[in-house]
This record gives C-alpha cells, sequence and structure tokens, in this order.
C-alpha cells in the first residue's frame, strides 16, 4: 500500500492487513460498537497514524482518555504489557511508543484553551437546537438576528443577545407589522432557556476572542498534524449543548474552507464521538444541514468519523456516505438487537469466508469487522481484524502534565483573556440612556413654559386691576408670585432654584 495507515489485521485468522487509504481517507467513516468493545482505542490509533501522516485531527475527549495522546506508553505500564505481543501477532514492525503533538481545548477553559464563538457566527439555527426552541419561537429568534443586522447591533455575547430580545420586546408593534407576531411569551420563553443555558455553564461558549480556525489545522516542527482535543466530559452533561458545539465546528469548517477537489491526504479529520446525540430529537432542518456538511465537505479535504454504539444512530442519507468502517462487536441480548445486528450487517461487502453478522457478535476486545475503500473508492471486502496497539499512552494524563503540554504549545496565552468590546448590549444602553436624556430634557422644558404662561398671566390679570388704596403694582405682583410659589408648579421651581444653589456644597 503506497498511501495508507495500517489498522490492523494478519496472523492466523486475520489473514489481511487491513490500511485506510489516506487519499479515500476524506469519504468519511463509522466507528461503531457497544460499550467496552474498544471504540477509543480505535479512534486513538487513528488519531496517531493521522498526525503521524501530517494531517490535523479534532477530537473530542468524552471520557477523559484520550488526553493520554499527548504522552508516550510505557511497557512497564499495566495497560500497555501485552501490546508488544499483539504488535507481533499483527505484523506491526515499526511499532515504537512516541507521544504526538496535542492542544487541548474546552468550552469552560479550565482544561485547555477557552473555545469561544460569537452568538451571531453560531445563527439562529444552531442556537435555537440548543436552547431547545419550538418552531414559533426560532421563527422570533431569526426576526431577532434579522433586526440586529438591520440595525448594526455585533451579536457577541449572551448580555447582547438579552438587550436585543429586550428591545425587541418593547417596540414589538412596530416589528411585527414589519416581520410577523413578536410575542412576549415567546420571548419570555428565549429568555428562561438562556436562563438555564447560563446555569449550564453555556454562557462561556460565547464571547471573544473567538477560535480561529486556523489554529485548529496547525501542525508541528517535524510535520505531524496537531491533534486538538476538546474536553468534554463535562460538555456531555449538557447534551445538546455538547451536539452543537460540535456541529457548529463543523459547520464553520465547511463555511470557511476553500474547495480542493480529491487530495493525497485530508487537510483535517474530525472525530465526532457519541454521534447518536447529533441526531436525537433534532429538527428535519438541523439533519439536513448534516447531510448537506457530510456530503459536500469531503471536497474541501475534510474527513468526517462518527463514533457511536450502533450504525443505526446515524440517519441513512448520511450512513451511505461513510465509506471507511470500524465495526466492534454489537451484543444481541433482545430480539431489537439482533434486528440491529443483522442491519449492521448488511451495509457490508459480503466476504465468502464468514457470516459478518455472526463476526460482528463474536469479535471480542480489540477487534472489529473493518472495510475500507480500496481502488476507485469501491468497499472493501468485510475482513475480521485484530486492531493494532496505540503507541502513546492508554489513559489520562495527570493536570500537571495537561498543564506542561499547554504551556509549552503554540497558543499558550492567546486565548486565556476575555475581551468584551462595544456590541449591541453597550449600543442599546448607550441609547436608552440618550433617550431618558432626552425626555428629562424635554419634561423640564415643558414645565418651565408652562410655569412662564402661568405667571404671564397672572400677570395680566392683577394688572388689569386698579391697585387698592396704599398698594402700588410692585406689591401686587408680589403676591401674584408668592400665590405661584405656593402651588405644585412653583414647589418645583424652588427645590430646582436651591438645588443649584446647594449643589455645589
Amino acid at each position: 500500500m503506497e498511501q495508507g495507515i495500517f489498522v490492523g489485521g494478519g496472523g492466523s485468522e486475520y489473514t489481511v492487513p487491513q490500511y485506510l487509504r489516506l487519499d479515500y481517507a476524506n469519504r468519511h467513516g463509522l466507528i461503531a460498537g457497544a460499550t467496552g468493545t474498544g471504540k477509543t482505542v480505535t479512534l486513538q490509533i487513528l488519531a496517531e497514524s493521522f498526525s503521524a501522516a501530517g494531517v490535523p485531527v479534532i477530537v473530542a475527549d468524552v471520557k477523559g482518555d484520550l488526553s493520554g495522546l499527548a504522552m508516550p506508553g510505557s511497557a512497564q505500564a499495566k495497560l500497555h504489557q501485552p501490546f508488544q505481543e499483539r504488535a507481533a501477532r499483527i505484523g506491526f514492525t515499526d511499532y515504537a511508543y512516541r507521544e504526538f503533538p496535542v492542544t487541548f481545548w474546552d468550552v469552560f477553559g479550565q482544561q485547555g484553551h477557552p473555545v469561544r464563538t460569537t452568538i451571531a457566527e453560531m445563527g439562529p439555527l444552531l442556537l435555537a437546537r440548543m436552547l431547545e426552541l419550538t418552531e414559533v419561537q426560532e421563527g422570533v429568534l431569526n426576526i431577532a438576528f434579522h433586526v440586529a443586522d438591520e440595525q448594526g447591533l455585533p451579536l457577541l455575547d449572551m448580555d447582547d443577545l438579552r438587550a436585543l430580545l429586550v428591545w425587541l420586546g418593547e417596540n414589538r408593534s412596530l416589528v411585527s407589522l414589519q416581520y410577523g407576531n413578536v410575542s412576549t411569551s415567546s420571548i419570555g420563553a428565549i429568555q428562561r432557556q438562556l436562563l438555564v443555558l447560563q446555569n449550564q455553564g453555556g454562557l462561556s461558549l460565547f464571547g471573544e476572542p473567538a477560535l480561529e480556525l486556523g489554529d485548529l489545522m496547525l501542525c508541528d516542527a517535524d510535520g505531524r498534524g496537531r491533534i486538538n482535543i476538546l474536553a468534554a466530559d463535562k460538555l456531555m452533561l449538557s447534551p445538546r449543548l455538547y451536539a452543537t458545539c460540535l456541529l457548529w465546528l463543523l459547520s464553520e469548517l465547511f463555511e470557511a474552507l476553500p474547495e480542493v477537489g480529491d487530495p493525497d491526504k485530508p487537510r483535517l479529520v474530525f472525530f465526532f464521538d457519541e454521534a447518536h446525540l447529533l441526531f436525537e430529537d433534532s429538527p428535519d432542518a438541523l439533519v439536513e444541514k448534516v447531510e448537506q456538511v457530510a456530503r459536500l465537505i469531503r471536497s474541501k479535504g475534510v474527513g468526517v468519523y462518527f463514533v457511536t454504539q450502533n450504525p443505526a444512530d446515524v440517519p441513512d442519507d448520511v450512513l451511505g456516505q461513510l465509506g471507511n468502517r470500524v465495526q466492534h462487536a454489537l451484543r444481541a441480548f433482545t430480539a431489537q438487537d439482533r434486528q440491529a445486528l443483522r442491519l449492521a450487517a448488511q451495509t457490508y461487502r459480503d466476504n465468502p469466508r464468514f457470516d459478518i453478522a455472526d463476526a460482528i457478535s463474536e469479535v471480542g476486545v480489540g477487534e472489529a469487522v473493518t472495510s475500507f475503500l480500496e481502488r476507485k473508492g469501491v468497499p472493501g471486502v468485510a475482513e475480521r481484524t485484530l486492531i493494532r496497539p496505540p503507541s502513546s499512552r492508554l489513559g489520562p494524563i495527570t493536570p500537571a502534565e495537561r498543564a506542561t503540554v499547554m504551556a509549552g504549545g503554540p497558543l499558550a496565552g492567546k486565548y486565556d483573556t476575555a475581551v468584551d468590546r462595544d456590541s449591541a448590549h453597550e449600543i442599546l444602553t448607550r441609547r436608552a440612556e440618550e433617550a431618558a436624556r432626552a425626555a428629562a430634557e424635554a419634561e423640564r422644558r415643558e414645565e418651565a413654559r408652562i410655569l412662564a404662561e402661568r405667571q404671564f398671566s397672572s400677570a395680566r390679570r392683577y394688572s388689569a386691576r386698579a391697585p387698592r388704596q396704599g398698594e402700588g403694582l410692585t406689591q401686587a405682583l408680589s403676591k401674584v408670585v408668592m400665590k405661584e410659589l405656593k402651588g405644585t408648579t412653583g414647589r418645583r421651581l424652588v427645590r430646582g432654584v436651591l438645588g443649584s444653589l446647594f449643589k455645589g456644597r
């Protein structure tokens, strides 16, 4: 094989070495199997191999195990002791322990560099899915985004969106005439969901400096692709937030990267672990977007690999585009399990040497039924494969080791400090303050005008009357002024005068 990464096989019943061709690696793939059958190790050895071939990788670390990619394995480690024997058994002659260049990321900024985006970059479709909005509420959110564009209001963080929703509620009559009904109940529901997201820690995702996609596609000095590991153990506690965050990354890559056709190797490989979370209870519009991205992003040199327990978790339109497959064991304990097993077996090219359904149910931990694309993109015959051992550490690294890797990486300090620049929240706040000052000034002028008119009118009435005996015109006018000062308007004027006199003291 001129171009390819060794996945496993060879020896006794594993007679055919299995390679994933780099020139077909952007045709996407599937890693499936029940819990505990070896999916994580398969993901780890594929990430190692892509990195060694100079291909950057993005992977979500759901259980914390993949952080071991940053450290070499060890023959003394208990988990690594059987690996030398397995490597010899399958003909993996250049097996050696080594670490790989890793960049750690974390939405919450605790176990990696902060991952941030802006509200505007996330867009109304993904944000509505994250907030679990109804169709009507999503419509109001779309109106909010349109108004922000029209009014020149940058939507960067959650404060911006909240301020815009308040403005939308205050001006809903005018907005409804232009774009359709905007009800206070819909705005209130969105605000409540934003509060739920805040309680889940989701506010950390929105802000600046926003993630630059180029930082996900770096190589080290030796030409090895950097493995971007997104800490997802805490993120998984909010499944919608996890799935939407990864889908946003994938969508941004799709929008930003240029067409490259069929490259000799991928520009980037994206592993989507726990893929069922992406499709569970998703609206049709979102599923269609995923299908579109999966269909078109390969021409931009990006390979997407879905990792899940059962192939049935992935919609058929997406599953049909996953040409490279590693199927770990599926256990058939119920009638539904047996049906799922048969359906999974039917997606492979038959091998006359064994029954695929039986093989999928029989393979042990670290074994799999594999099929990789061959010349001209033809699916390979299904083979029973013993997956090769990883070269990096199996299991998590320590917090001190993680801190050392981050401090020595090329992005140290770049995203650590959040920036809060002028945006929708600040602009709308200034507009409200200016409107309040203008209203107060107008009220003050109106009160002064009314007072002047009253004084003038009273003076005319009293001047028209003849002064009493012994009473001059000046005394009469003084009585008029004193009478006005005893009234409500007069008391306001006195307070204003006294306030001006004593303000500087």
